[in-house]
């Protein structure tokens, strides 16, 4: 460790902890939840003191979903409230093209659209008072504590103050720019897309029901998804840099680019859609590692292995590296005393496992982006020929199941943890109560 830091502080940091996580986005605070329900020290540290601010994934896919119901937290999902989205429509030049009816997937249930913030306050509810959990809100990850090669913990930082806290592991779950990641010296190959993405959010007419489309227009389009609880968020693809040209050529420019993509949508873009401060960038890029951790140290979701917007899957597949990786955790940590670290070799086969899912779903999601980028006329047409295609293959719904609904194991103690775990401290009345100001 090369800064200077004292141990433990007046604000109850411990001085030690089995598992230290960088990182309380949702799965974060999901793997703090599951390890602490076994009785494993966890400190999660988060370094915004609110929840309150804007997330964009928030699409829970249908085998995420089964899973936090198989763990326990479907009470509070529906006291919150949620959005099922029951399909989603491919329309391209004006003309519907392939259509995917979630319904159809058997066995599991419908994807749901619910605010990061109250998925996030749901994991923590159930975490506080578990034995051995600490949440530190306003802390920031400022260094590894290394000794000859392993890390042995992190200090932390707040306005000045700096405090050590030595870990048997420390997971970086700090997303797309993580610092763990950028301090532990494991290398990500950054590839730029070729396009980014602004998006916003309009109110959702009755009649617009809950399915989800993609518009397609030449090399433009719009993702249009049901959000809960009342509106439409609507992605828009951009020429990579292109920012500044669309602002140069005037906000009237980029709505009526919008209404022309989508004339379903145009009255509601132009009622409700009024300054440049309506809408949000999102720099879009991937980010891959041949290696995810170290000994003392993994990178999980957004951190080991970024992925873009397309069919929502950087949340999901975040929240299966939580579920899987605990039992990992728990039976090294289970083999080593306390100056034990959980090791790279330990690890080893989570990573392969993980990796590799990933590797298919951002390859996906590549070619996905290189059909929405076409944009010459032969293209176009083929592009169509293409989804019509799909559309009428009686596998459609097998080839789609492989990609979007990508099964993941909750071990048994998980799950058996979930069953005896303590009610959490807010729920219904005030869950409720929460949920609005989400």
């Amino acid at each position: 460790m090369t800064e200077t830091a004292h141990q433990g502080s007046s604000a109850g940091i411990p001085d030690e902890t089995d598992v230290l996580i960088v990182g309380g986005g949702p799965a974060g605070s999901l793997l703090a939840c599951l390890l602490a329900r076994r009785g494993i020290s966890t400190v999660l540290v988060e370094k915004q003191t609110s929840l309150e601010r804007s997330f964009r994934g928030e699409t829970i896919a249908a085998p995420s979903v089964a899973s936090l119901n198989a763990l326990g937290f479907g009470p509070a999902l529906r006291a919150h409230g949620f959005l099922e989205t029951t399909a989603v429509t491919t329309i391209a030049e004006q003309r519907k093209v392939l259509r995917v009816d979630y319904s159809k997937f058997k066995g599991l249930p419908l994807p749901i659209d619910i605010p990061q913030p109250g998925l996030i306050r749901i994991f923590n509810e159930h975490t506080e008072g578990l034995a051995g959990h600490v949440y530190l809100s306003g802390w920031s990850f400022g260094s590894l504590i290394e000794d000859a090669g392993t890390v042995r913990g992190a200090v932390l930082t707040r306005r000045g103050e700096k405090v050590a806290v030595r870990a048997r592991l420390v997971i970086g779950a700090d997303g797309r720019f993580s610092k763990v990641r950028k301090a532990s010296g494991l290398v990500a190959d950054v590839q730029p897309m070729a396009r980014d993405f602004l998006s916003f959010l309009v109110p959702r007419p009755p009649s617009w029901g809950s399915e989800a489309q993609l518009v397609i227009e030449g090399d433009r389009h719009l993702v249009i998804l049901p959000t809960f609880p009342d509106s439409l968020r609507i992605g828009h693809n951009l020429p990579k840099r292109g920012l500044g040209d669309l602002r140069a050529a005037g906000f009237d420019a980029f709505k009526r680019g919008i209404m022309s993509i989508s004339p379903e949508l145009a009255p509601l873009v132009d009622e409700h859609l009024h300054t440049w401060d309506d809408t949000g960038f999102l720099e879009i890029f991937t980010a891959e590692l041949e290696e995810w951790a170290r000994d003392g140290l993994l990178l999980i979701g957004d951190a080991s292995h970024t992925a873009t917007p397309i069919l929502g899957q950087g949340v999901n597949l975040a929240m299966q590296d939580a579920i899987t990786i605990v039992p990992v955790i728990a039976a090294s940590l289970a083999k080593g005393g306390r100056d034990q670290v959980v090791t790279k070799a330990e690890l080893a086969d989570f990573v392969a496992k993980r990796r590799a899912h990933k590797i298919h779903v951002t390859g996906f999601q590549r070619m996905q982006e290189a059909q929405l980028a076409v944009g010459d006329p032969r293209g176009i047409k083929l592009r169509s020929l293409r989804f019509r295609l799909l559309n009428n293959l009686p596998g459609k719904y097998r080839i789609f199941n492989k990609v979007i609904n990508a099964r993941h194991e909750i071990d048994p103690v998980d799950l058996a943890a979930a069953r005896t775990a303590p009610k959490p401290v807010r729920t219904g009345a005030k869950a409720l109560q929460e949920a609005g100001r989400d």
